[in-house]
């Protein structure tokens, strides 16, 4: 099964997060097949805080791949304040 998920990089108490699309077995940080966008918490000022491939996530999803419950959420709001 493959799934959409967020694996963890930076360093420690500044985290940073890349949107990775991997099997299930694999670790959180381990091998993915495709990293689609990433989200950085941290952002301040002028600095990116998300940004996905809107068009691969769909397809991933259109093959079958079943997002995390924070996945989604953020998806949501970044499709939210794409459009306004």
């Amino acid at each position: 099964m493959v799934v959409i998920r967020l694996s963890r990089a930076g360093a420690k108490k500044k985290p940073f997060y890349h949107f990775v699309v991997s099997d299930k077995r694999s670790k959180r940080d381990g091998k993915y097949i495709e990293r689609i966008g990433f989200f950085n918490p941290m952002a301040t000022g002028q600095a990116v805080k998300l940004k996905i491939d809107t068009e691969r996530l769909e397809y991933w999803r259109s093959v079958g791949a079943t997002p995390s419950d924070r996945v989604k959420f953020l998806y949501k709001n970044f499709i939210r304040n794409q459009s306004a």
